[in-house]
């Protein structure tokens, strides 16, 4: 019997056995239960076969490429502290001439490399690490541009931090004296906003909802008003009811307690646990809340 008049025969016995076969031998992220799980389980085997390869074949030509998909898979996973070291070493890699692909250096490194350094709490290691993409470039005719752009979106790394204190004090609106210093046997969120804020009065009930639920409890909010008209910030306190001390100085973006810690948008806040420490920042809705019952010990 020739090849061709024995293909239908193993073809269907294929069709049959195959997927049996391929259940069997499915990973583990093909039989999960979500979404979610499938995706993890793919990068965490790709990341696993990435390194391997990595490590057989440091010099490998493709390198590059290989260094970019761990980099990937490892944010996939949530795994982020290994992230900031990948892409530096794709930044070495790098052309730094006239040829440098600056495309690829900024949005391919420098935005994931300060996504991961932030979420990783590599603070220090991300501003060296603009601080040398800065030296490198500086003859470049793109240079300038780039080095205001890098002061542009490396400006996080500059905001207070968790574990960062917050040294705070004031004489609010109603003439009260204010210090965090004082406050460290309380929770406080302290809340850089402004009345012409859209996502600052959109976040705004959210806020009113948690102080009313946990203000017999330790919490505390302070506001800091980057309005410049008075007026405005003390009718919306009124209208919508909101008694905790409010920070105003009339300078607008040029708020000095903003420009001390670095505010470039709001709504920025900071939520600082007893101890005077902050242990959370930026949270919105239900996040809020939650945090709040966790630095309580609810």
């Amino acid at each position: 019997m020739g090849l061709g008049s024995a293909s239908p025969t193993i073809s269907m016995k294929t069709t049959i056995l195959l997927p049996l076969v391929l259940l069997a031998s499915l990973p583990g992220a093909l039989r999960a239960e979500n979404a979610r799980e499938i995706a993890s389980g793919f990068d965490k085997q790709k990341a696993a076969a990435i390194q391997s390869y990595l490590e057989k074949n440091p010099g490998a030509a493709d390198k590059d490429e290989a260094l970019a998909i761990l980099a990937e898979a490892l944010t996939g996973l949530g795994e982020q502290d290994a992230v900031p070291a990948l892409l530096a070493q794709r930044y070495e890699g790098q052309p730094k001439g006239p040829d440098a692909n600056l495309g690829l250096i900024v949005n391919g490194i420098i935005r994931p490399y300060l996504e991961a350094s932030l979420a990783s709490g590599q603070r220090a290691e991300a501003k060296a690490f603009l601080a040398k993409v800065k030296a490198d470039f500086a003859s470049h005719p793109e240079g300038p541009r780039l080095s205001q752009f890098l002061d542009q979106i490396g400006g996080e790394l500059y905001l207070p931090g968790v574990g960062d204190e917050m040294k705070i004090a004031f004489t609010d609106l109603k003439g009260q004296e204010i210090d965090l210093a004082k406050m460290t046997d309380k929770v406080v969120l302290v809340d850089f906003w402004a009345t012409w804020c859209g996502p600052c009065i959109a976040e705004m009930p959210n806020v009113i909802a948690a102080y009313e639920k946990y203000k017999g409890k330790g919490f505390e909010v302070v506001g800091i008003s980057l309005d410049e008209d008075k007026a405005a910030v003390e009718k919306f306190v009124a209208e919508k009811k909101m008694p905790w001390p409010q920070h105003f100085d009339g300078k607008g973006w040029e708020n000095e307690i903003a420009q001390s810690f670095g505010i470039k948008s709001i709504p920025a806040t900071f939520l600082v646990g007893k101890g005077g420490k902050i242990v959370a920042s930026n949270l919105r809705g239900e996040d809020l809340e939650k945090a709040v019952e966790k630095a309580l010990g609810e």
